[in-house]
């Protein structure tokens, strides 16, 4: 009996495997940006699709006010809560009024207003995109002379870049109502006195950074959710994976811009 011959088997090398990544990684970078660059030639090219604009803003901005009415006021009561105990050990909860308003209106309104959006807005764009790529829909607008990228994907992202800012500041609004409320029941602090405490710590640099903050959050949803949506691939898996990854992406660019924006906004203060 001859022995058996073993058959080699062979492995990609390592190399060859970190390369193939590195690749995909500078690929899909270079892809968004064509995506956004994209964007900004679509965006000042006719025909202008006004009543698609409308259209996003309220699906955007009106469906999305009772969940952000509901988180606001919620981080409102809960933050004044939480501080409550620490400034009380200093005898300073005077300053209640004037720390909840900054931690709000700086920060707090901005960021999870973001990711609230991220997690509903984004991850519609990437679904229904997504859904309509796998189906073929997207090509079907472009057989019937549609431009799919504008109408599809220039309108969300204008919508949501607009539209952020708005559920910012109503957000803000909401906050600082719940925590006059939780304020006014300990320590029966009128409305007038509340927020006139409130606002005299609070600079026209302060609302210009949470406007900006917000724009460039809005803007980073729309390209990341209608990206993820717009490629697209392998069906239903194709779909779920789009609006997974509009979320997770999302969120991790909006922190990402945080520091940054507070870095830089520090700076100028």
């Amino acid at each position: 009996m001859e022995p058996e011959m073993e058959i080699p088997v062979t492995t990609k090398p390592e190399k060859f495997v970190v390369s193939k990544n590195a690749d995909s990684f500078f690929s899909g970078i270079y892809n968004v940006y064509v995506f956004i660059g994209r964007f900004f030639k679509e965006v000042f090219s006719r025909p202008f699709e006004f009543k698609e604009v409308i259209n996003q803003c309220y699906q955007v901005g009106y469906k999305s006010l009772p969940l952000v009415s509901l988180t606001g006021f919620i981080t409102g009561i809960v933050f004044t809560k939480q501080s409550r105990p620490s400034l009380s050990n200093f005898g300073a909860s005077s300053w209640l009024p004037s720390l909840i308003s900054i931690a709000i209106i700086r920060a707090l309104a901005p960021l999870v207003t973001a990711l609230i959006a991220a997690g509903k807005v984004g991850s519609n764009m990437g679904a229904e995109l997504g859904s309509m790529k796998v189906t073929e829909q997207i090509d079907a607008m472009e057989v019937s002379a549609t431009n799919p990228f504008k109408f599809l994907v220039v309108t969300r992202v204008l919508a949501i870049t607009f539209m952020l800012p708005v559920l910012v500041l109503y957000t803000g609004f909401i906050g600082m109502i719940g925590a006059y409320l939780n304020i006014h029941a300990n320590e029966l602090t009128s409305f007038t006195a509340f927020f006139k405490s409130a606002f005299g710590t609070i600079s026209f640099l302060d609302i210009f950074s949470s406007i900006f903050k917000a724009t460039v959050y809005g803007f980073t949803i729309g390209v990341a959710g209608c990206y993820q949506g717009f490629y697209a691939q392998n069906g239903t898996q194709g779909v779920g994976r789009a609006a997974n990854l509009a979320v997770v992406l999302s969120m991790f660019l909006i922190f990402l811009e945080e520091m940054v924006i507070v870095q830089f906004v520090n700076a100028i203060r």
